[in-house]
């Protein structure tokens, strides 16, 4: 595993994609595959760097349907992955840059009980933003299926959120419509539901899972839920902006 994560680590390194690596994992399933993950996470946390976080990828049912399976998966974010609204990202900093609009949990008090109930999972929501995450792929031409994207931390590039927080009670999540503008040009349109039917399914999906990984969401994680509609390629000299009903908007730029 550690040389999986090696090579994967290497692509980030050096600018350059590597060929799938699927095949390599098939023997071990998803769980080699997050072995592979964790490798990673535990060397970037050896170099200096904090967990802020989870993403959960594979929200959609249509995209889980396409890699055949039938839950989604997760990554870990990190505190250099974390942008302000509005910023500018250099230009090769994420590899094969995408971008994609979502709900962002701000988690308030610890997630740590086994199987935790609905309830449960929102009465521990502090607040809600509007959310765009930068997914890129050290996984050359994005040729992934599942044990590729887990492996590589679940396709996590770098994430950004919007300033004004909203209560949970405060948005109807489900029904909030979602649309995405790159230079004023709409690009993406979605809404809470795509996201697992409602974006709080997402998190308590994750709540459980973690705790069954023995680590749990704790106060002050953020969770990016996943996306509200369908991904958009970045190129060089891009503005997004996502506005998210009931949530405002965030926005993120994309150097020359």
């Amino acid at each position: 595993m550690e040389r999986l994560a090696a090579r994967l680590r290497e692509a980030q390194a050096t600018g350059v994609p590597v060929p799938p690596i699927r095949d390599e994992l098939a023997a071990g399933g998803v769980t080699q595959a997050y072995a592979v993950q964790q490798a990673n996470t535990r060397h970037a946390l050896a170099a200096g760097r904090r967990i802020v976080g989870r993403k959960i990828g594979l929200t959609s049912r249509a995209v889980q349907a396409q890699l055949g399976v039938d839950q989604p998966d997760y990554g870990v974010l990190l505190d250099d992955m974390a942008l302000y609204d509005g910023e500018e990202i250099a230009p090769g900093l994420v590899l094969q840059a995408k971008v994609e609009a979502e709900v962002a949990f701000v988690i308030g008090r610890d997630l740590d009980q086994p199987c935790a109930s609905p309830a449960e999972v929102m009465r521990a929501v502090e607040f809600v933003l509007p959310a765009i995450e930068i997914v890129g792929s050290r996984i050359a031409n994005w040729n992934i299926k599942l044990l590729d994207t887990v492996a590589d931390n679940a396709s996590s590039g770098l994430f950004v959120v919007g300033n004004e927080p909203r209560r949970l009670g405060e948005v109807n999540l489900r029904l909030c419509g979602m649309v995405m503008e790159r230079g004023g040009e709409e690009v993406s349109t979605g809404v809470g539901a795509a996201c697992l039917g409602h974006p709080v399914n997402a998190l308590v999906w994750l709540a459980r899972k973690l705790v069954e990984m023995g680590e749990p969401l704790r106060a002050g994680d953020l969770v990016m839920s996943g996306a509200l509609g369908p991904m958009v390629k970045a190129e060089h000299g891009d503005l997004f902006e996502a506005r998210i009903e009931g949530l405002g908007s965030v926005r993120v730029g994309f150097g020359a």
